[in-house]
């Protein structure tokens, strides 16, 4: 299967209109009509940009939910503030299915550390519905490092005394990450924040980062221009470049290096459970669509899990996201 995608079929005017005469029975839901769901268009809030991984995602995952329940579903860009803001907003929505969130890992955990009122309460105010496990991230190294695995990297660090290592935001994983090596093995790795992968990544081509840490697919620039090796996957190997360990793997404990954080749905907290369980099983049906896959495939993601794997993964992954998050000692702003 190509893991090449033309956006084309996913962006048009920030939005994705689509509808078939189909229409889904035994779902009752508060406010849809004659009990059944849904009962009008469905807004699909994606609380990042239009053109990134997230929006493709909703826009994916949306046209397929259309086809399968015969109403439009309208995907609506609303990004800023680490995704809160658009998270705030379907977190007021009418608890009625017909406003869904589609958001990642650092909207629905990070944002309760990071920020001292995001404008929603995750566990109060939305429901998980359904999740794609993230990939694993690709720790890089600049070649005049001669970095090829961590035991290169560690021994790099503690010889240059001072590393500088970029990170796609504060707080994020690959902060934490720094954070982390930092602390096992007693290094002085100095983050440089950038405002998104894109700016990262022109920072490792211009060879002004020592190391960074990114998506598979984000980094391919670097990787192909022969500007980045990469010497380390962060939680789980990349099926691309199967022979790159793992941080465990090649002798990292910080239990951090064992989440995997997500891109996913989550609806207002009070919408009924045929609701929630009806549209988890619309994700999990997705998968087998061929936009979808070639979604999936472009961005070397997993597919997405029911609602059952989807809050147990939650319940596992966010102590450990929250205790490595608040040991930065980042002041909530």
């Amino acid at each position: 299967m190509s893991a090449k995608l033309d956006r084309r079929h996913f962006i048009a005017a920030g939005t994705t209109t689509l509808a078939m005469p189909f229409v889904v029975r035994g779902a009752s839901a508060q406010g849809a009509s004659q009990g059944t769901w849904p009962a009008r268009q469905i807004r699909m809030i994606c609380s990042y940009p239009a053109g990134g991984q997230t929006d493709l995602l909703a826009r994916a995952y949306g046209e397929f939910i259309s086809k399968q329940v015969g109403k439009t579903v309208v995907v609506e860009n609303k990004p800023g503030a680490s995704g809160a803001i658009g998270t705030a907003e379907v977190a007021r929505a009418e608890p009625d299915g017909h406003t869904i969130l589609c958001s990642i890992s650092t909207t629905y955990i990070m944002n309760r550390v990071v920020m001292k009122n995001p404008g929603y309460d995750m566990d109060k105010d939305l429901t998980l519905v359904s999740v794609i496990p993230g990939a694993g991230l690709l720790l890089v190294a600049n070649p005049k490092t001669g970095v090829k695995t961590l035991e290169d990297f560690v021994a790099f660090a503690r010889k240059s005394g001072k590393v500088n290592f970029g990170t796609y935001s504060a707080g994020s994983a690959p902060h934490m990450t720094i954070n982390e090596l930092n602390k096992q093995y007693g290094l002085n790795i100095e983050p440089v924040h950038y405002r998104g992968e894109a700016p990262m990544w022109t920072g490792m081509l211009e060879g002004t980062l020592d190391a960074a840490m990114g998506s598979y697919t984000a980094a391919q620039s670097v990787l192909q221009s022969d500007r980045g090796t990469v010497f380390a996957v962060h939680s789980k190997k990349v099926d691309a470049i199967p022979n790159v360990k793992t941080l465990p793997e090649q002798g990292a404990t910080s239990k951090f290096f064992t989440v995997s954080g997500f891109t996913g749905w989550a609806v207002p907290k009070a919408t009924p459970q045929p609701v929630v369980d009806r549209l988890a099983e619309l994700c999990v049906a997705a998968n087998n669509d061929q936009k979808v896959k070639e979604v999936l495939a472009t961005f070397v993601l997993e597919p997405a899990i029911g609602f059952k794997e989807t809050n147990a993964l939650y319940q596992r992954e966010l102590p450990i996201w929250i205790e490595s998050a608040k040991s930065l000692g980042l002041e909530p702003a």
